[in-house]
């Protein structure tokens, strides 16, 4: 399975690194400038080539890291090559000051994007994630959680086995509307965060259930 990675900013880098760590599968990586995947992926020192956003959007399974401002008109802009992938959508709608959502409360980002490309399968994953949890997803003995949601079970399922080589715990968290609670919960973690003085050092662990493979 080929998996693309579309952007350069923090969440980029981060789960570039982490899936050329850990995953068995081909990596692909892209931006909005070739060079400029190339220079971050000398930085990260990742033995990859940069691709281009045509190339990289022929991978089985693809990955935004944009703003959720700029998602939707990017997913509009190549919704055809688009058709029949599987896209993972990682993006919480922040306002410009980071302290309220631009979607109302019913719906989210991962339906919104699901509007936009009809003909793919929306997959979330990766909102309660901050960039600098990548860098040490296991915090005080537990993993960092991941909950992956999308209307079509079978694609739920293969990304839930896509990610499970990460070191994070993957968990089932059903069909794309959840994101209405998962994106709002980054709301919430950002603020105990910032009281706590750990932001941007935060992410949620469901307590309760079991880890495997700490």
């Amino acid at each position: 399975m080929n998996i693309a990675i579309f952007g350069t900013g923090r969440m980029g880098k981060g789960i570039v690194k982490t899936f050329y760590q850990y995953s068995p599968h081909t990596i692909l990586f892209s931006g909005r400038e070739k060079e400029r995947a190339q220079n971050v992926l000398h930085e990260l020192q990742i033995d990859l080539l940069a691709v281009s956003m045509e190339e990289a959007l022929q991978a089985d399974v693809i990955i935004p890291t944009l703003w959720f401002k700029d998602l939707l008109p990017w997913a509009e802009k190549y919704k055809e090559l688009l058709k029949g992938k599987i896209v993972i959508d990682i993006v919480n709608p922040f306002n410009d000051n980071f302290d309220d959502f631009t979607t109302p409360y019913n719906t989210s980002a991962a339906e919104e994007l699901q509007k936009v490309i009809p003909d793919s399968t929306v997959v979330g994953a990766f909102k309660n994630t901050y960039w600098v949890v990548f860098d040490n997803p296991v915090l005080q003995g537990l993993k960092s959680d991941i909950y992956v949601t999308a209307d079509d079970e079978n694609a739920r399922q293969q990304i839930k086995d896509l990610l499970k080589p990460l070191p994070f715990r993957v968990l089932d968290a059903g069909l794309l509307k959840n994101n209405r609670t998962i994106e709002r919960m980054t709301l919430l973690a950002a603020e105990l965060a910032r009281k706590a003085g750990s932001h941007p050092r935060i992410s949620f662990n469901l307590w309760g259930l079991e880890h495997e493979g700490i």
